[in-house]
């Protein structure tokens, strides 16, 4: 298959040699001279411009730092756009807007063009390795007919829903990774600043409840809505923050994330759900949004959890 790539940067380059390894015809295209003379020697063509890679490429490939750079190869002079012929497709592998996506899924399908969002998580190393989640949004037609290209990319390649479903699972995914590390931060320097060594501290927390879990992994209580029956009740929850809170004063630690979590805990108690399970101060999220519970079955969760 003659696959066209553009963008070898740290993510672009390892996906590109993956797809040569796997014996795919690929035509590249970067902006940087010697990123894409890398790619020509392992075997790979090199295109002019993003036009001419897409006049002569079955299915386009973007891995681009910035939505508006993805416009930019698009819809230049010699960009993707005047290259693509009715019947094609490009996958944007790039972390892009929502409202980006839309506005270049509506455009180019009044060329018969087929354009899918499919941003990828797993970083430079697990781009070499071909070890990326891809979240693809868009055609699910498109998205069969080159998912065993997709499988050369990423170990976990998952059609999410239309247009714009990929980028919005993946600004989720990016959202909550931050905010986790950030409240992880404020937690670890707590622990230091009242006496522990960072190694140890971190070797030890590492194997507790959620530790041992992977971040979304923990959560199906509130998937499912079962709230009502705890396993750990919120009481009890809001008993350790108030004592990690004081370890932190008595440290003189800022604990800033940390307060507004113990907010949301008293904003949940004081509406009598201390006998509930300590996940239901997640459910407030849910109020304020306007949303229901979301109710999904144990079967449901089933189909998609992965060992791990």
């Amino acid at each position: 298959m003659q696959i066209g790539f553009v963008g070898l940067g740290s993510m672009g380059r390892g996906i590109a040699m993956n797809l040569l390894r796997d014996g795919h015809e690929l035509i590249a295209f970067d902006v940087s001279p010697t990123a894409l003379d890398e790619l020509v020697q392992a075997g790979a063509r090199s295109a002019d411009s993003p036009r001419q890679l897409a006049e002569q490429s079955e299915v386009v490939f973007t891995s681009l730092p910035t939505p508006a750079i993805v416009e930019s190869v698009c819809w230049d002079e010699d960009g993707l756009a005047a290259g693509f012929s009715p019947g094609r497709t490009w996958f944007d592998l790039s972390t892009n807007s929502v409202q980006a996506v839309r506005r270049l899924h509506e455009l180019l399908a009044a060329r018969e063009v087929s354009f899918l969002d499919a941003p990828v998580s797993g970083g430079p190393t697990g781009a070499a390795k071909g070890r990326l989640a891809v979240w693809v949004g868009g055609s699910a037609d498109s998205f069969a007919e080159f998912s065993p290209v997709l499988d050369v990319i990423g170990d976990q390649s998952r059609y999410v829903g239309p247009i714009g479903a990929g980028t919005i699972s993946k600004l989720v995914h990016n959202m909550a990774s931050t905010a986790i590390k950030a409240v992880i931060a404020e937690a670890l320097t707590m622990g230091v600043k009242a006496g522990l060594d960072p190694l140890p501290l971190w070797s030890a927390i590492r194997e507790g409840a959620a530790g041992r879990s992977r971040s979304f992994d923990n959560i199906t209580r509130f998937l499912e809505g079962n709230l009502d029956s705890p396993s750990f009740r919120l009481e009890l929850l809001r008993k350790d923050v108030d004592l990690a809170l004081q370890v932190g004063h008595d440290a003189g630690v800022p604990m800033r994330l940390c307060r507004l979590v113990a907010e949301d805990i008293t904003e949940a108690l004081s509406l009598g759900w201390g006998g509930r399970d300590s996940q239901s101060i997640m459910e407030l999220q849910l109020r304020r949004a306007g949303l229901a519970s979301f109710a999904l079955t144990k079967e449901e969760l089933a189909e998609v959890t992965e060992p791990g």
